[in-house]
């Protein structure tokens, strides 16, 4: 089961998704009564959190998702919304924290010039960024003109949390996570705040982490996967600008899989419900061969059994 929100006419809905629409899931619990005369208990909501694993209505959504699924060219006309005459929304619209993870693909550290270590000799690099980076799917990524010229993307596994979690095992994190979504962690690689400053030892770490809290710097979507349907350990990935392949990889090839990430946080930081962690990024970004994002160029990001996350750049 894949859930969106997004907005029509107006108003903001959650729905199904998939490649060949949106079906709004209070037109299918009305499509599904009329057809087989019983009612399915959906609570009036705008997130998505109860619709998924972890949430009040996951049983009654998964019910009905697999209706439509095998009703779709039954439905009634105008339930199906094609994707084009929708805004699809971040499927989390204000999450408490958004995480995302450093250094978690062993290509990615070299590409870059550094030696990736052995999971059992380091741990999850982790940071954070504030709200104001996310961006819908369709809205842009928008150069920052305080620093345009070295803007990069990162196409990243999202977890999205579906109960609190502190202090779980790696063996039970799974059982804390309401589904996976698609994330493009923006990046811009040469920040550098006061070019005449003073130069202080840690210059080059805030630097970098500056460069991670742009406006617009994390898109997210199209949806949300359903949890029970996912294996994050098995998920190709691939993310083209203009149409050119520029990462092909798989989630599998993490050094610190999902399950990690979550026993690794969740020590020291209470996990809350529709909490983001962005995994990491593999091999393959601009940075490696000097090519970054401009004005213009149209960003495409996919996770196999989510979807794709697309952006242009202004």
């Amino acid at each position: 089961m894949r859930v969106c929100r997004y907005q029509h006419q107006g108003q903001t809905h959650r729905g199904f998704y998939s490649e060949d629409g949106v079906v709004s899931i209070t037109a299918a619990a009305k499509a599904y009564s009329q057809a087989t005369g019983k009612d399915v208990a959906i609570s009036e909501s705008d997130s998505l959190l109860p619709l998924l694993p972890c949430g009040t209505d996951f049983e009654a959504a998964n019910q009905l998702a697999a209706w439509v699924d095998a009703n779709r060219g039954k439905l009634p006309s105008g339930t199906v919304l094609a994707l084009n005459d929708v805004k699809l929304l971040v499927p989390v619209a204000t999450p408490n924290k958004i995480f995302l993870l450093a250094g978690n693909y062993a290509e990615h550290i070299r590409e870059g010039g550094g030696v990736a270590a052995e999971r059992l000799e380091t741990f999850p690099y982790v940071f954070l960024k504030p709200i104001t980076t996310l961006t819908n799917p369709g809205d842009p990524i928008r150069i920052p003109e305080v620093s345009p010229d070295h803007i990069d993307w990162e196409l990243e596994l999202g977890v999205v949390i579906g109960k609190e979690a502190k202090g779980v095992s790696e063996a039970d994190a799974l059982k804390y996570v309401a589904g996976y979504t698609v994330v493009n962690d923006v990046s811009d690689r040469r920040y550098r705040p006061n070019p005449d400053r003073k130069v202080r030892r840690n210059d080059a770490f805030f630097d970098w982490l500056h460069g991670k809290w742009h406006d617009t710097f994390c898109p997210m979507g199209p949806c949300i996967a359903s949890s029970d349907t996912i294996e994050p350990e098995k998920l190709p990935m691939k993310l083209t600008v203009n149409g050119e392949v520029k990462q092909d990889a798989n989630t599998g090839q993490q050094i610190f899989p999902v399950a990690a990430v979550i026993e690794f946080i969740s020590r020291s930081v209470t996990l809350q419900p529709g909490d983001i962690i962005s995994t990491g990024t593999p091999a393959g970004v601009g940075n490696t061969t000097g090519t970054y994002l401009k004005a213009g160029d149209k960003v495409e990001a996919t996770i196999g059994s989510i979807g794709t996350l697309s952006n242009p750049v202004k």
